[in-house]
């Protein structure tokens, strides 16, 4: 059975969860992110496709779209997923948000 990050985190003594918690806190980038993948913004642009100026303009964003985001995250080797809490309910991972969706159907003839 898996366990919640919530449940192990509380299970640990107190003065490693403040040092987990900072830790967290120091990785709150998407710049801390890609040196914590160990990658430089010329190789993550040339996964991406993009200028380096274009990394940059990304890390300094504070709002983006998720497709953004999940193309950043991916060009690291990473998977990006959007995870909802309600209090009393378990974690729900919300999936095919800011992923372009492709069709089977054949496209309508017009009248």
């Amino acid at each position: 059975m898996a366990r919640k990050l919530d449940d192990v985190i509380a299970a640990l003594p107190k003065e490693r969860q403040q040092r987990v918690q900072a830790r967290a806190m120091e990785l709150a980038t998407l710049k801390d992110l890609r040196l914590a993948a160990e990658q430089t913004k010329q190789q993550l642009a040339a996964t991406l496709g993009v200028g380096q100026d274009t990394i940059s303009r990304l890390e300094k964003r504070s709002d983006m779209l998720l497709s953004t985001l999940r193309q950043y995250v991916q060009g690291m080797g990473g998977n990006l997923e959007l995870v909802t809490q309600f209090p009393n309910r378990p974690p729900v991972v919300i999936e095919h948000l800011g992923v372009q969706a492709s069709s089977d159907k054949k496209p309508r003839a017009s009248a």
